[in-house]
């Protein structure tokens, strides 16, 4: 009897639906700048498109700079990296009220002071 409610447990554990991982798309942006250029734009239209096509999904518009300036400067320019993007996405056709807008400031990068100076959309299944 045991067995049989040990097995029951484990059935149960592995046939709940798995939460599915955020997609992410990624903008990159030139040094001290907020201008999304054509590159960027097909990134951003891709993520409203999946965004369109997920619409019971939250989308999270995240903003970073790199190290260099002031604190507050790099979390002002990762807002407003933030905003543009998030913007640019509603003129795509995402209703306003499903992007969450977030300045991180400043992030040190890995290989590239390129890395650091991106906004991050990510498009996840809304947590219940």
């Amino acid at each position: 009897m045991r067995r049989l409610a040990l097995l029951s447990l484990l059935v149960l554990a592995f046939a709940a639906p798995a939460q599915a991982e955020p997609r992410r798309f990624v903008i990159f942006f030139q040094e001290w700048s907020a201008a999304i250029d054509d590159a960027a734009k097909g990134v951003v239209a891709e993520a409203a498109d999946y965004a369109k096509t997920h619409p019971a999904e939250s989308i999270r518009v995240s903003g970073f700079a790199d190290p260099t300036g002031s604190k507050q400067a790099n979390i002002l320019l990762s807002e407003l990296r933030a905003q543009r993007v998030a913007d640019l996405m509603i003129e795509n056709g995402v209703p306003t009220n499903r992007i969450e807008k977030i300045g991180r400031g400043s992030v040190t990068f890995a290989i590239t002071s390129l890395e650091s100076r991106r906004v991050e959309v990510s498009v996840a299944p809304t947590k219940r």
